[in-house]
């Protein structure tokens, strides 16, 4: 006795159209929620070899909580005030040191105060 059922079904097929919506929503969301904006960057020009330093010193320090000019303490807001007493042209060279625990956001600001008040010459040392 033989018992027939039909031919097999066919081999189905996975739809991919589910798989490529979530994909495609997924590219839509990545793309919504990223940054498109520029990061601004402070301009730092490379010392070359040059002539020698000359003036009166014009270190400044700075420390996590204070910063120092020729190491008399000075507020933030007098920097630019002191340093020009000290200088005779806004191109004279000014160096900037960074204590040891001086966090960078710190130094990052006291360069865009002097960028801000005319002094374009800062050099950075260890």
């Amino acid at each position: 006795m033989s018992v027939s059922f039909g031919s097999p079904p066919a081999p189905r097929r996975p739809n991919l159209t589910p798989m490529i919506d979530v994909v495609f929503l997924l590219l839509v969301f990545f793309m919504l929620a990223s940054r498109f904006g520029s990061e601004s960057a402070v301009g730092l020009t490379v010392a070359g070899q040059g002539s020698g330093y000359s003036g009166p010193p014009r270190l400044i320090t700075v420390y996590p909580e204070r910063m120092t000019l020729n190491g008399v303490d000075v507020m933030a807001e007098a920097l630019p005030s002191e340093i020009e007493r000290m200088t005779e042209d806004p191109g004279d060279i000014i160096v900037l040191r960074a204590a040891d625990e001086a966090p960078l956001q710190r130094i990052v600001d006291t360069l865009d105060l002097l960028g801000t008040a005319g002094f374009k010459r800062v050099v950075l040392v260890e």
